[in-house]
């Protein structure tokens, strides 16, 4: 393999190593082709370092804070915004620094949180956690879909609705059935445009605070003084604060979904993982701190929380808070750029949900946890019917036909909020597991085993797990309060919870009925696979220099 290529599975690989022909894939070897010409059950190296770095980066910065914060503003203000998007930081942190452990001690190729559920927990966990990446991330396809259309009705245009939801999920779909090194490229110029975008719209806002702007007027906080910080919600006086608080928290999820996942899942493919693993764990922290906060920061200052342009349900033509907050400061033709930016955003988010979703049922099939129809690929490594099956999601984007755009994507962020609470509770559930299993078996620092400990573990996956345990149950309050009771709704909020607990008693009754419900800290598997990641670290990189700072954002 050439020095500066990554394996096209980096990112998704939900499913846990089940078979033989999944365990040669791990080490590269590609696995039977059933005797059909022309096929295969191998995908191809076609991610360069240059790829998976910017599509890492640009990963953290995506539709939920380009548009989805404009809900989050109008539920609750500014103030309770910037609030809640500072809490789900702080989680998260929590959860990234305990999965961020478990891969640098073993970020063995093809591993991901389903493979450590499966491994330290049990097979019925894995096998659930597998499937539950898989549709909701073929879930969020429709959802993006969804989200470009409400965006593009920005502008006033001939073409109908149902024409625009077919162009993009085809435009979506085609990219996904080209080679991986073509997804690489296409993604890469998204991402660099997105970072690009958010850093210039951060350097706009400092420049409109203090007077720059057409009008020379400084913004300062005026937006948090009128209509005021914080905003009530369902309700009216305190209660309706309370619910606004809540409501910003949980819909304000979106934004951060899967995020870890994602890191943890190029452990396997990163050079000198267990060096590096912790470094990446703390730049993902704060990449959170000045994209998100710092941008949600911003949208406070350039927008007014009651401004009718702001994505709810219900609203058609729902815009950014960027793009408003561009066009109250008087700022000619900036807005459409803007605006035009954030379509492409979401259009790439589309792209990297479908490709990631389709690696994930990939994997399920290697690993026997799904037909095996769906690990065959074409000649050059596309999983053609994993890309077809999860493709098949898109089509859903179609009921905004029957109801307003915003109304779907808000079903859709539901369930794929729901998804995500339940991820980042198997990864808290999953970290405290190994780290009483390391202590129990003896593999700390001190003997240099473990490459490192975060200092505020396992106190923050403990805060975590059950913070994210009460906002799952919190997900559809709005349901629940006299006078909003939505079917819908209410099914979008619970339903996930309802399939998981399927899949994995379903597993665990069946497959996995002689298994234990956790496997025993003496006998959990801590070394399998050492010997290789070790013999692959290779020697540290100079120390960053105080003038190269940037490099913690971008490297």
């Amino acid at each position: 393999m050439k020095g500066d290529e990554l394996s096209s599975t980096a990112l998704p690989s939900p499913s846990p190593p089940g078979s033989e022909k999944h365990h040669d894939e791990e080490s590269g070897k590609p696995a039977s082709s059933h005797g059909r010409p022309g096929m295969s059950e191998s995908t191809r190296r076609g991610l360069k370092s240059r790829h998976a770095q910017m599509i890492a980066l640009g990963g953290s910065i995506g539709t939920g804070l380009f548009v989805g914060s404009g809900q989050g503003l109008k539920m609750g203000g500014p103030a309770f915004l910037l609030v809640c998007y500072t809490i789900i930081t702080l989680l998260l942190y929590g959860v990234a620094t305990g999965v961020g452990e478990i891969s640098a001690y073993l970020p063995v190729r093809g591993s991901g949180v389903a493979y450590y559920g499966h491994r330290f927990v049990s097979r019925s966990l894995g096998f659930t956690l597998g499937w539950l990446y898989w549709y909701i991330f073929a879930l969020g396809v429709a959802g993006e879909i969804t989200i470009t259309t409400v965006v593009i009705q920005y502008w006033e245009s001939p073409v109908p609705t149902a024409a625009w939801y077919t162009i993009i999920a085809v435009v979506i779909i085609a990219c996904n059935f080209f080679p991986v090194s073509v997804y690489g490229e296409t993604e890469f110029w998204f991402a660099s445009t997105k970072v690009v975008a958010i850093i210039g719209l951060l350097i706009l806002t400092v420049v409109l605070f203090f007077g720059g702007g057409p009008t020379h007027e400084p913004l300062y906080f005026t937006n948090w003084g009128h209509p005021g910080p914080v905003n009530t919600y369902l309700l009216e006086g305190g209660a309706g604060r309370l619910c606004a608080f809540v409501g910003t928290l949980t819909f304000s999820v979106y934004a951060f979904i899967f995020a870890p996942e994602m890191l943890v899942a190029t452990a396997g493919e990163m050079q000198s993982p267990r060096r590096n693993m912790p470094k990446a764990t703390k730049r993902y922290f704060w990449r959170l701190v000045v994209f998100y906060l710092l941008g949600v920061l911003a949208i406070g200052i350039l927008v007014r929380s009651d401004n009718p342009g702001l994505l709810s349900p219900g609203n058609t033509a729902a815009a950014s808070p960027w793009a408003l907050g561009i066009k109250a400061a008087g700022i000619p033709a900036l807005d459409s750029i803007i605006n035009a930016v954030i379509v492409l955003s979401a259009w790439s988010a589309g792209n990297t949900l479908l490709y990631i979703s389709s690696r994930a049922l990939y994997s399920l099939a290697l690993s026997g946890n799904a037909p095996r129809i769906f690990a065959r690929c074409t000649k050059q490594g596309i999983p053609h019917y994993a890309t077809a099956m999860s493709s098949s999601f898109a089509a859903l984007a179609y009921m905004n036909l029957g109801s307003t755009g915003s109304v779907v994507f808000n079903w859709m962020v539901n369930i794929v909020n729901t998804g995500a609470f339940q991820s980042w509770i198997c990864c808290c559930i999953i970290y405290i597991r190994f780290h009483k299993a390391t202590a129990v078996q003896n593999v700390t620092v001190a003997n240099g085993q473990l490459p490192y400990r975060s200092r505020f573990q396992p106190y923050a996956a403990w805060i975590s797990g059950v913070v994210f345990s009460v906002l799952l149950l919190l997900n559809g309050f709005k349901v629940f309060v006299k006078g909003y009771w939505d079917t819908p709704t209410f099914i979008t909020s619970y339903i996930g919870i309802a399939i998981f607990a399927i899949l994995y008693l379903g597993h665990k009754f069946t497959v996995g009925r002689n298994d234990p419900w956790m496997v025993p800290l003496h006998d959990m598997d801590l070394h399998s696979g050492m010997e290789d990641v070790v013999a692959a670290e290779l020697p540290p990189s100079p120390s960053i220099k105080w003038y190269q700072f940037w490099r913690i954002l971008f490297d």
